[in-house]
């Protein structure tokens, strides 16, 4: 059985008849709002998004306190083990429901769109201060470039909530590395949206506890702690997707560029091409952005454009609150490589399953790029047991690619 096969998602098991009514009705809207989003969604997006996305940052901004903080300066979350103990036994529990040993598949960026090639091409003119880590020289990577959908389920492309992601793993990087498990490889996600869907680990320890009931909205308004400017914020960059090679990509959350100096990194791509989905409003195929990295790759290269975002004001731009949308006008993204994927063919079933082989995790790195804030903390145990959980689910032992692998 293929695991990675496009089905329904589980309707809401909250143990109300009333919230799971209200959550399974949300969904059925979302996935009726997809099947129009194309028609008005481009002239929304030029007009009106970024200056809602401004005034949401601004709401956001006023109900935090300064707190004095440096550049790259991190400040731990109390109780912040037990968040992120609370996170993967969520996602555990979670991944133990929806999936059978020798089928488990990630708990979070879950379907897998594909995996393909890359060369990872490091700029020759990079600002001073940016010749860090691996920007230190021009220079090349081979990488392996996962593309995903949001997860945790694995649905018809159209019935998702409009999320993706992408995983990069640089090979051939030299220097010590953070986590000791690959030896060789640097590790990059971004998602398409530039702030986080929770603003800290406490917040996603919340998200999880919903989500294991498949009732995310009520981790979003309920009268206890609600999150409307974040659901606001999510809500203005998710949408119906053309292709995986056709949506910027962010890191939401801070790292380091060398000692005593913060960035957030962005993948954007550099054509302004955009797919027709088939058959809208009626229901496109299940994998249709699979179908169009396809049809991409057959044609030629892809190239995305690699750009990073100094932090140079503390509090407007938090290392600890992954949901607040660093202000360009303080920082602009500045191009500092460009991701190639040559042409190729990638959907073979060989090397769809490679790609449940490989580890992704942020802290598969070198010291000048240590990933900083609670949420990343809290990805380096997470992102490690629930990879363990999953090879051992499996019995596929952990694998660092070379970039030698071959596929029928």
């Amino acid at each position: 059985m293929n695991s990675n096969a496009s089905r329904p998602t589980p309707r809401a098991n909250t143990g109300s008849v009333l919230r799971n009514f209200i959550s399974d009705s949300g969904m059925a809207f979302i996935r009726l709002e997809r099947r129009f989003d194309p028609f008005f969604r481009p002239a929304f997006d030029a007009f009106l998004r970024d200056p809602l996305a401004r005034l949401t940052t601004a709401l956001i901004n006023s109900r935090r306190p300064n707190e004095g903080l440096h550049i790259a300066e991190e400040k731990l979350m109390p109780d912040e083990d037990s968040f992120t103990d609370s996170i993967v036994k969520s996602f555990t529990r979670q991944m133990s429901d929806l999936w059978k040993p020798g089928g488990f598949e990630r708990g979070g960026n879950t379907k897998t769109q594909g995996i393909v090639r890359g060369e990872f091409i490091v700029h020759e003119d990079i600002p001073e201060h940016m010749k860090r880590g691996i920007y230190a020289k021009p220079q090349t990577y081979h990488a392996w470039v996962r593309f995903s959908g949001p997860g945790p389920y694995i649905t018809p492309d159209i019935d998702d909530v409009g999320f993706m992601s992408i995983s990069i793993k640089l090979m051939g990087v030299p220097g010590p590395k953070l986590m000791d498990e690959e030896q060789h490889t640097l590790d990059m996600f971004g998602v398409s949206t530039p702030t986080f869907v929770t603003p800290d680990a406490k917040c996603n320890a919340a998200l999880q506890i919903e989500s294991v009931k498949n009732a995310q909205i009520f981790y979003f308004v309920n009268l206890r702690d609600s999150h409307v400017l974040d659901l606001i914020m999510q809500s203005l960059f998710i949408k119906t997707q053309s292709s995986p090679f056709e949506a910027p990509y962010f890191s939401c959350v801070p790292y380091l560029m060398g000692e005593g100096q913060a960035m957030q990194y962005s993948v954007w791509p550099k054509t302004t091409k955009r797919t027709p989905i088939p058959r809208l409003p009626l229901r496109p195929p299940d994998d249709y952005l699979r179908n169009a990295m396809v049809s991409s790759l057959a044609e030629g290269d892809v190239e995305l454009d690699v750009r990073v975002q100094m932090q140079t004001d503390p509090h407007l731009m938090p290392i600890e609150n992954a949901g607040v949308l660093w202000p360009e006008k303080l920082s602009p993204r500045v191009s500092v490589a460009t991701l190639r994927l040559p042409r190729q063919k990638f959907d073979s079933p060989a090397q769809m399953e490679f790609a449940k082989r490989l580890s992704y995790n942020p802290w598969h790195t070198i010291p000048d790029h240590r990933p900083l804030g609670n949420q990343s903390r809290a990805r380096r145990r997470m992102y490690w047991e629930l990879s363990q959980l999953r090879h051992n689910m499996n019995a596929v032992p952990h694998y660092e690619p070379t970039g030698d692998e071959v596929f029928e």
